[in-house]
């Protein structure tokens, strides 16, 4: 290899890019029309527009990435992960152009990217599983059969998706339609299937996953374990390396399973094995994701091997050449995504005003921004990753508060609260873990103040002043023109919201009446709940956003009778824009 076109964007594309440095690999970028001046685009050594500002025409349109692959003379494609990493057919494409796949066989891909087939292969592979459909469910009439033989809740999961999209958990029967639905449409919009299988939904799991590697002569290597149980709509939020508090036996069992299952699926690459660890310990294989993970680089630290470099070698045909790697020290990785935890963990896409990183000892950070970057709506909300790592959990914990105390990121909401509260929670810092995959959603209860969004920011613009009071330096940030010494006391005060709530609670702006429930972010339209004229209470779903990848309810903020009712599905909508009337 000589030259890699990375099929992606992002922080990934920024990460791949570096690799290719380090090995002395030249670089190809390709970039969506809002990416035109991303950081991808800038740290790879050439940069080629794909002609389109949709995912579908294209980071997801295959032509176009193989013909700019062609024209600029890469040799090699690495996909990176999401889009079209998981795509066989993507993969027998690269090759047919005489170009080398980082990545694992096409039919490895086939196998374990189909949920249902890797179910297979697992029980052949003698892997522990929770109860399953042995096939993908063709009606939500399927899903509720399951759920009559065994039992609430079920998971419905994408058959060919991953991260968390397309997983929906129906816990009663009346929701077992509209969650099958929005599995549907989710898988439907991130990977172009929408195949859904289901299986039993343990409740409070642990998430526990093995990094893999694997060569072409039969060897396989777990790097390290993981945990990923903080999860927000079962997508991770922050990962660690490697798991604690695992048994000898749960730890043996897990890389066990996880050798047996890859070579059985004859893969070949970096790949990861992700299990459920119930509360009585039981172990449930989840899947297999045929790519490079987010979390990736918590293994990187804890063992010192770039599992980037390492599947350039892989796919140059070199053997592994050694054994299961001994893990030192402690390491967690904290995904900054433009979200508001104080709004339900609510996309926020915007322009980035202020970037300041952590530095220090054992901090690295892995982003796809910089100042004056717009994180836009279309894409994943990940703007950076921060990782710490010290001699021990403890020790990376500490210095994690330390980072994330840190960390500024100015002109949009961060998760950043959100991560600075849970490092010192004794849930997830003490002994034992007590956090599992739910645990946000229904145990996390430190009030999340609801950040403003830059268009609250563009109608009150705030200022930063710098006072002594009795010899000691404070910062305070006051609505601009505010006169300190005298006067009213500065106004904006914003209250609380638990991220407990289940939807995006909608409300008034300054330019609608507080009967009017307004979008609270930018986002398109793809189903409506309520109808013209129907009595809805506070709470009750209206409609359903999907922004940045993910579905969002929007719910009544009050209780009313819903009068011009103004989108329609399909539609895309400014935040702030009026969705309906709630009147008495």
């Amino acid at each position: 290899m000589r030259k890699v076109l990375i099929a992606n964007r992002g922080e990934i594309a920024v990460r791949v890019a570096r690799a290719c440095r380090d090995a002395g690999l030249g670089s190809v970028a390709v970039y969506a029309e809002p990416d035109l001046d991303a950081l991808h685009v800038r740290m790879a050594d050439e940069a080629y527009a794909l002609g389109g500002s949709t995912s579908a025409e294209t980071y997801l349109d295959i032509d176009k990435i193989i013909k700019v692959a062609v024209e600029s003379g890469a040799d090699a494609v690495h996909p990176g992960y999401g889009f079209l990493a998981e795509n066989a057919e993507f993969a027998r494409h690269v090759a047919a152009a005489g170009l080398t796949w980082i990545g694992p066989p096409p039919e490895a891909i086939e196998a374990l990217g189909d949920k249902v087939r890797a179910r297979h292969i697992a029980l052949e592979a003698g892997a522990p599983l929770t109860p399953g459909t042995p096939d993908p469910v063709r009606a939500a009439g399927e899903v509720l059969a399951f759920a009559r033989e065994y039992g609430y809740p079920v998971a419905i999961k994408a058959a060919f998706g991953g991260g968390g999209r397309g997983l929906k958990v129906a816990w009663r029967e009346e929701e077992v339609a509209s969650q099958y639905e929005s599995a549907v449409r989710e898988a439907t919009a991130a990977f172009g299937r929408g195949e859904c299988f289901v299986e039993r939904y343990l409740d409070r799991p642990r998430h526990v996953e093995t990094q893999c590697l694997a060569d072409a002569y039969g060897d396989v290597v777990v790097i390290s374990t993981r945990d990923c149980s903080l999860q927000r709509r079962h997508q991770k939020l922050v990962e660690e390396a490697p798991a604690p508090f695992l048994t000898q036996a749960q730890t043996e069992a897990l890389y066990r399973s996880s050798k047996d299952i890859l070579r059985r699926a004859g893969y070949v690459g970096a790949g990861t094995c992700e299990f459920l660890v119930a509360q009585d310990g039981t172990i449930s294989f989840l899947e297999v994701n045929t790519r490079l993970q987010v979390e990736h680089p918590v293994s990187e630290e804890v063992t010192g091997i770039d599992l980037v470099r390492e599947m350039f070698r892989i796919a140059e045909g070199e053997p592994l050449g050694y054994d299961d790697p001994p893990a030192r020290g402690h390491s967690i990785e904290f995904r900054i995504n433009a979200e508001d935890p104080g709004r339900n963990f609510m996309p926020a896409p915007g322009t980035i005003t202020a970037w300041n990183p952590p530095s220090g000892p054992g901090v690295r950070l892995d982003a796809g921004y910089a100042a004056g970057m717009t994180v836009p709506q279309a894409y994943d909300s990940l703007i950076a990753k921060l990782i710490v790592t010290g001699a021990s959990r403890a020790q990376a914990l500490q210095r994690s508060a330390r980072a994330l105390a840190e960390f500024e990121v100015g002109g949009m909401p961060t998760v950043l609260p959100f991560h600075r509260a849970v490092v010192a929670d004794p849930a997830f810092a003490g002994e034992p873990l007590r956090v599992h995959t739910r645990w946000i959603e229904t145990e996390f209860d430190t009030p999340m103040p609801a950040q403003e969004t830059a268009e609250a920011a563009q109608t009150a613009e705030r200022e930063r002043l710098t006072v002594e009071v009795g010899g000691k330096r404070l910062e305070v940030i006051v609505p601009a023109g505010t006169r300190l010494g005298g006067g009213a006391p500065p106004r904006g005060v914003r209250g609380e919201r638990s991220p407990r709530e289940r939807g995006v609670r909608g409300g008034s702006s300054p330019r609608a009446s507080t009967a009017t429930l307004v979008s609270p972010m930018q986002g398109t339209i793809v189903k409506i709940v309520a109808a013209e004229g129907q009595r809805v209470s506070a709470g009750d779903v209206i409609v359903v956003l999907e922004a940045m990848k993910m579905e969002q309810p929007l719910t009544a903020h009050q209780d009313g009778t819903v009068t011009g009712l103004a989108v329609e599905v399909g539609q895309t909508v400014s935040a702030g824009a009026a969705i309906c009337e709630l009147t008495d």
